[in-house]
């Protein structure tokens, strides 16, 4: 319980507006409340998490038209790669929180800032220089700079201490490394990185670099981390269109999913293992992705390799635009377009982070995380 003393302290300080006020005595009645203990959500990472912060860039990377958003609740396109709904706004859902709107968002201000922020930026990458194509985007420094802006702002509202508490006790969920193998090292034949490193050594780079950010996000405050892997890269539609001949995946990418998330998964291992908590949790999107791509009938897919909107072999060429094929049927495609999942399977994955075995989930599923948090 915050006494009146540092309440005063606090309030003195920051000089808050009635408004401000309002919110800053809501939330520690929230905070001092078990029951219904205030949560923030975060979300960093790539055009797979991105609920449309590349909307206020001058990029390439952006799906801010038709038809993306054709099956999202206003029918209209908002930044999503996606027809509707994507992972962040399904686990929203989950956590009984708000879908967190992009940090870029004009909107994102006052209470809503409590609800936490979506950062996510696409084409970004684990390494600087993965999406230099797309020109503007949020590399993953800068996303953890702007949560750092973040708390500055909150702090003006509610003061550090409490900030503190709401960073510490948010789901985060970040999203990062498929970009570093399908726009660079393989984006063109003869990539600069695929020049330097032969595969295993990018991947152990990769993987060493990653760490670094992890590290940084924990340094700011987060401690209950989602980390997902990357799909079997080799077998997105527009994987397939490029490089498979008869509808089989592409070697050299899978070759690399096999080894990035395993070794991934070891470093979460090792980082809980030095830190004393299980603050990263990894989601192993690969098993996932891979359920539905060997028997995607058995989720009530009729095809996981033909994209539902796109153009050319498996709609796996170019962009999802106006001028696109899409089907009419999204529910029915494992892949909305070349690259992301479509809303249904979003909401496997989902469903499977909420309560998948350790086949999926380690060291713990969300559903268990939310039980034991609940108790504290």
């Amino acid at each position: 319980m915050l006494n009146m003393g540092s309440f005063f302290t606090t309030l003195s300080f920051f000089s808050l507006s009635k408004k401000y006020l309002a919110m800053f005595l809501a939330f520690t009645t929230i905070m001092s409340t078990k029951k219904t203990e205030a949560k923030a959500f975060f979300v960093f990472g790539d055009s797979l998490v991105d609920n449309g912060n590349n909307n206020y860039l001058l990029t390439s990377a952006r799906a801010d038209s038709p038809p993306y958003g054709i099956d999202y609740p206003t029918h209209r396109a908002t930044g999503r790669f996606s027809n509707g709904f994507n992972i962040p706004d399904l686990l929203s859902e989950q956590l009984g929180v708000e879908s967190p709107q992009p940090y870029l968002s004009p909107a994102l201000t006052g209470e809503r800032l409590l609800g936490g922020a979506n950062f996510a930026s696409a084409g970004v990458g684990i390494l600087n220089d993965t999406g230099i194509q797309f020109l503007n985007i949020i590399r993953i420094g800068q996303q953890l700079q702007y949560f750092e802006q973040y708390q500055s702002r909150v702090s003006g509202i509610i003061g550090a201490e409490l900030t503190q508490q709401l960073v510490n006790g948010a789901t985060v969920l970040i999203t990062l490394g498929g970009n570093d193998f399908v726009n660079n090292y393989y984006l063109v034949p003869f990539s600069a990185r695929s020049r330097q490193f032969a595969l295993p050594d990018y991947v152990n780079y990769l993987i060493v670099e990653y760490r670094k950010v992890l590290m940084r996000l924990y340094e700011l405050g987060a401690r209950r981390v989602l980390v997902t892997g990357t799909g079997p890269m080799g077998c997105v539609p527009a994987e397939l269109a490029q490089r498979s001949r008869a509808g089989e995946c592409a070697v050299e990418l899978q070759r690399a999913s096999v080894l990035y998330n395993p070794q991934l998964i070891q470093m979460l291992v090792n980082l809980n293992n030095e830190l004393g908590s299980d603050a990263f949790v990894a989601a192993n999107t690969y098993e996932m992705l891979t359920d539905f791509i060997s028997n995607p009938q058995a989720f009530g897919f009729v095809t996981s390799k033909i994209a539902c909107c796109g153009q050319g072999p498996y709609n796996g060429i170019g962009l999802c635009t106006a001028l696109s094929n899409v089907c009419p049927n999204r529910d029915i495609y494992t892949f909305w377009d070349s690259f992301h999942p479509s809303e249904r399977a979003n909401r496997i994955i989902v469903q499977q982070i909420l309560t998948g075995s350790s086949k999926y989930m380690n060291p713990l599923n969300l559903s268990t995380i939310m039980a034991l948090d609940s108790r504290i």
